[in-house]
């Protein structure tokens, strides 16, 4: 749906057709909208159609949902999202636990995931930059009303699991069961907030990942054949001779060489969704992001897509094929069926499966959370979650995510992190950071500096340094701290209030209108961190504050202190700083959770939802205000973590 002059067009897609309408905007045009959508979906429902949250929505009312473009634009990307791949009516138990719902889909709901982590590896820096985006995204969303499903976990199979447990001499699962609780305990300790942590050994996912590839080969999409061609063990991914020649027979990621490999295997026919897959790329721009990374993909899949290979049969440490065990599911399409498994879709409520689970996955409660709404990665595995996953679903007759997100890598002086060149950033060395600076300050310096977007970011510990003491020694907690030490100074504590005798608000000029710089900066935050932008969202809310610095250095209380006659001016410069840093720390929420829930305690920060807690006016004259210092001064530290001798 998009609006332009002074008419509305509604376009709904499938994967084989398409509706358009166009009408003038008039007073019974909602009416008109409802009518048309209804009829559409009418024609499309007995065809297998799913309709995703947003589309219609009973609750809210039609002129609402059609407001404005952006929204609009959203909306009709969801539906084409949402909506089957044919006209075959859907025969899938699947696909009937999936849109079996108590009542109209619920909008409020968000799932966010990260990738589940390789247990072959420890935690690093990069594991832990893809944790702290998708928690500070999930606290965003909860601050917002919505009701969140945070999902993360560990990728527990494969043949680099099963080689590096017979090196230590233990079994697979052991090696498992160690590292799965290396990563748990890194999430625990970065106070990361996940709702669900899934673990790819546990029976639950197993007997749903055997049913869902079993349906797929029932339907046709997956078969057996033979490879011949090229693997990179350390991504365990395969390639064709005509791209292993391009990318020289070497491994983009790490740059080792390929090996050969001639196995024979099942495969998925990739290559049948070639159309769907570049039209949802080209039709919703927004579903991969950043727009750099979608480019590379559109550009790789109009090449042409080659069936993928989906079992192994040269290690045994897997989820065996269903009825041939000569073969083991491929650890990619493993993992990727994790986003569905977690949530119960290919499994029956109260299965035996469900046992010792938790009670909302025993219940049937989290199939609700699909689709998802965004997935967060890094980039080099891109490729899977936008090409082979949406084709998985596709084919399995479910809705796909709303958003893939893949962001950058860590870099050390414009190198690639890796243990051989020594510049690795590990969990040791992240833990005396977080140790030195505070959970809080290493993590605000993670979103404000991280490699959200295309670009890569370059880690170097001067730079943490300049950061902490930049935005939140010298702007935030000095903000905090002068003002709040002036009303205790002045008002023994108390909030004074910003209204003269007369009722009315004392105002200090157009560039100091509060209600509107305020209401501005959070609009900026909010469409930023929605967006995913956290550096344009903390720069947004930093700003605030640093304005409330230069309106104090401009109108300074502390001389109208002096004069008994400057008594309300001074009482409502002193009560709109408070009130502007109130929202500013509201705002830094997602940021910085642990140091603005000790700013509650010195200062009221409101209830309610985000959106409610940013309206000005909530801070009540009268209420106590303690003095506050909560970023404090601190050395530097070296590349290692290690104060810096001077």
């Amino acid at each position: 749906m998009y609006t332009y002059n002074s008419c509305t067009r509604i376009v709904v897609y499938t994967y084989t057709y398409r509706f358009s309408c166009t009408f003038q905007q008039t007073s019974y045009a909602p009416q008109r909208y409802q009518r048309f959508i209804t009829e559409m979906l009418s024609k499309l429902q007995p065809a297998g159609a799913f309709v995703t949250r947003q589309l219609l929505t009973p609750d809210s009312s039609v002129t609402s949902k059609l407001s404005s473009c952006p929204h609009l634009k959203s909306t009709a990307r969801r539906a084409f999202l949402a909506i089957s791949r044919d006209s075959k009516k859907l025969r899938s138990n699947v696909s009937s636990a999936a849109t079996s719902r108590n009542g109209p889909p619920d909008d409020n709901k968000c799932f966010i995931t990260t990738p589940i982590y390789y247990v072959n590896d420890q935690p690093h820096i990069g594991h832990v930059y893809t944790s702290t985006v998708a928690d500070a995204y999930a606290r965003f969303q909860r601050s917002r009303g919505r009701d969140v499903f945070f999902l993360t976990g560990t990728d527990e199979h494969g043949l680099k699991v099963e080689q590096s447990a017979i090196k230590r001499g233990i079994s697979p699962q052991a090696l498992a069961d160690e590292n799965s609780a290396c990563f748990r305990e890194m999430l625990v300790n970065m106070d990361i907030s996940f709702d669900g942590f899934i673990r790819t050994t546990e029976p639950y996912h197993k007997l749903q990942v055997q049913h869902l590839v079993e349906k797929l080969r029932q339907k046709g999409d997956v078969y057996l054949g033979k490879f011949e061609g090229w693997y990179d063990e350390g991504q365990e991914e395969y390639y064709t001779e005509t791209k292993a020649k391009e990318l020289s027979y070497k491994s983009p990621i790490s740059g080792k060489d390929m090996s050969r490999s001639s196995e024979e295997n099942y495969y998925f026919k990739l290559s049948a969704y070639q159309t769907q897959l570049e039209k949802l790329h080209r039709e919703c721009p927004d579903f991969l992001s950043p727009p750099a990374r979608r480019n590379e993909i559109l550009s790789r899949i109009t090449q042409g897509l080659n069936d993928v290979p989906i079992s192994r049969t040269n290690f045994s440490w897997g989820i065996g094929m269903p009825n041939d065990d000569a073969h083991v599911i491929y650890v990619w399409i493993d993992a990727l069926l994790n986003y569905i498994t977690a949530l119960g879709l290919a499994e029956e409520p109260n299965s035996a499966a469900s046992v010792g689970k938790a009670t909302r996955h025993s219940r049937g409660e989290l199939m609700d959370y699909w689709p998802a709404s965004v997935h967060i990665m890094a980039k080099e595995i891109s490729w899977f979650h936008s090409v082979i996953w949406p084709a998985l679903l596709m084919a399995l007759e479910l809705p796909l995510p709303e958003r893939v997100h893949a962001h950058g890598f860590w870099i050390r002086d414009g190198k690639k992190m890796s243990k051989s060149l020594g510049n690795f950033v590990d969990i040791k060395t992240l833990t005396r950071y977080t140790d030195h600076y505070g959970l809080d300050g290493f993590r605000y310096f993670m979103l404000v500096e991280g490699p959200i977007m295309s670009q890569d970011a370059n880690f170097a510990s001067s730079r943490v340094q300049e950061v902490y003491n930049t935005d939140l020694v010298n702007t935030v907690g000095n903000s905090l701290s002068r003002t709040t030490a002036m009303v205790n100074k002045y008002y023994d504590g108390f909030v004074p209030t910003e209204r003269g005798p007369q009722g009315g608000r004392i105002a200090f000029g157009e560039r100091y209108d509060w209600p509107v710089v305020t209401a501005e900066a959070a609009n900026q935050v909010i469409h930023a961190i929605e967006a995913l932008e956290f550096p344009k969202a903390a720069a947004a809310a930093v700003a605030l504050v640093a304005k409330v610095d230069l309106f104090i250095n401009e109108l300074e209380p502390f001389r109208l202190a002096r004069d008994v006659t400057k008594a309300e001016e001074l009482g409502a410069i002193l009560y709109q700083c408070l009130e502007a840093l109130r929202i500013a720390c509201v705002l830094l929420e997602p940021f910085l959770p642990n140091k603005i829930s000790e700013v509650s305690e010195n200062l009221d920060l409101g209830h309610g939802t985000l959106d409610e807690r940013v309206k000005w006016g909530l801070l009540q004259p009268g209420s106590t205000v303690k003095k506050m210092a909560i970023f404090p001064r601190v050395h530097p530290l070296d590349e290692l973590g290690m104060p810096v001798v001077t």
